[in-house]
């Protein structure tokens, strides 16, 4: 972070209560904005304290597992402005225990349209990722009361509106691995990125019926092979659950396409 070939840059360390050496290595810098939060668990909640107290127009997020190589914004500040986009991300380098992690199987769509791929995973790193402010305020931010898949729901919110610049170089490296990381200490994202779809179509998301009808369809697809697991652990009530969900949401996609708007 410190390291960025761009200038000039507003530097905000968001600490979420931590226990470790992170307040007395930053707390009295003068390069940097250091903001303590009571400890939540919440990612959506410390990232939206940092670009509350930003002033830029421009917003990238730095996770504390992850690095930014030293030309990462400088580049993709000139992609965005070209690309006249209000949404970038960058293609980035996973690393789990110090090895490089290939990424030949991942096939999905990076720019333009990419609602549909984002239906069906998080398709950009947040760590990657350059918004503009008032795209980013026009949706509302992270929700700050989902422990994991809070980025998944922000890009739902986000591709339905705007589409997406991408560079293809790898300026951000993504480390994996760490114990007390929160997608470690959870072996099934699945469950949360169903319940962020489902709560996100209980609001009436999104106004394109088209968009809708896929999102539906999406959230009964991943409802469906969430129970097939629990049946197979032998979870049947859960397994149930989310058999009925599948058809409701099947329900809500055949109302949409005949105009009902569920």
């Amino acid at each position: 972070m410190l390291g960025q070939s761009y200038r000039p840059v507003e530097l905000i360390v968001v600490d979420d209560g931590s226990t470790d050496s992170t307040e007395p290595q930053f707390s009295s810098r003068r390069d940097l904005r250091y903001l303590r939060l009571t400890h939540a668990g919440m990612p959506g909640r410390a990232r939206n304290a940092g670009v509350q107290a930003a002033g830029g127009e421009l917003i990238a997020f730095l996770d504390s597992d992850d690095l930014w190589l030293p030309p990462k914004l400088e580049r993709q500040v000139a992609a965005m402005a070209a690309d006249r986009v209000a949404v970038h991300h960058t293609r980035e380098r996973w690393v789990r225990n110090g090895r490089t992690v290939s990424q030949r199987r991942q096939r999905h769509r990076r720019e333009g349209d990419l609602f549909d791929a984002s239906l069906r995973k998080c398709v950009i790193g947040p760590s990657t990722a350059l918004l503009r402010r008032d795209a980013l305020d026009a949706v509302g931010g992270f929700r700050d009361d989902l422990q994991i898949a809070e980025d998944y729901e922000l890009w739902l919110r986000l591709t339905a509106r705007y589409p997406v610049g991408y560079l293809e170089e790898a300026l951000t490296i993504k480390r994996a691995g760490h114990g007390d990381q929160l997608s470690e200490r959870n072996d099934h994202i699945e469950v949360f990125r169903i319940r962020a779809l489902r709560e996100l179509l209980a609001t009436g998301w999104p106004d394109d019926g088209a968009q809708r009808r896929a999102a539906h369809l999406e959230l009964a697809r991943k409802a469906h092979i969430y129970a097939d697991g629990c049946g197979k652990r032998g979870r049947s009530s859960e397994a149930q659950d989310y058999r009925a969900l599948a058809r409701e949401a099947v329900a809500h996609a055949d109302d949409t396409r005949a105009g009902n708007g569920r």
